[in-house]
């Protein structure tokens, strides 16, 4: 299955993902019992969408990642889709993503750029009005 595949209300959700970025980690309290959530971008060649991560996956899941999911479920959060493994998914990582078509890469930096110095970073901030012309 493709993430274009996706659908709202889907379940038995069976991917394979590169996963982009993690956020932070908030916590919550569910009748009684402390949890934590975070939210994934992941992305294959179709696509990009959230991932919930829920306890122990939280610090199981990190960007450059290469992730499976099995038996998902994606679900809508703010009118987006989005993926879970739910109550009955499963989880688990396979490897590292593919890396990114040059195309995609990051600039390298130019050689010719001054690295920075004590002295440069010293240097009184130029402020907002003074940068208008």
């Amino acid at each position: 299955m493709e993430i274009k595949d996706l659908q709202i209300r889907q379940g038995n959700v069976d991917i394979t993902v590169d996963v982009v970025d993690v956020s932070p980690p908030r916590e919550f309290q569910k009748f009684g019992k402390a949890g934590k959530v975070a939210s994934a971008t992941v992305k294959d060649a179709t696509g990009q969408v959230k991932l919930s991560l829920w306890n122990e996956q939280v610090d199981q899941v990190k960007p450059g990642q290469k992730i499976k999911i099995t038996n998902g479920y994606v679900s809508e959060w703010q009118g987006e889709p989005q993926l879970t493994t739910g109550r009955m998914g499963k989880l688990e990582i396979v490897g590292e993503a593919e890396a990114a078509p040059a195309s995609e890469a990051a600039p390298e930096p130019k050689p010719e750029e001054p690295a920075e110095t004590e002295e440069s970073l010293s240097e009184e901030p130029v402020t907002e009005e003074e940068n208008i012309e």
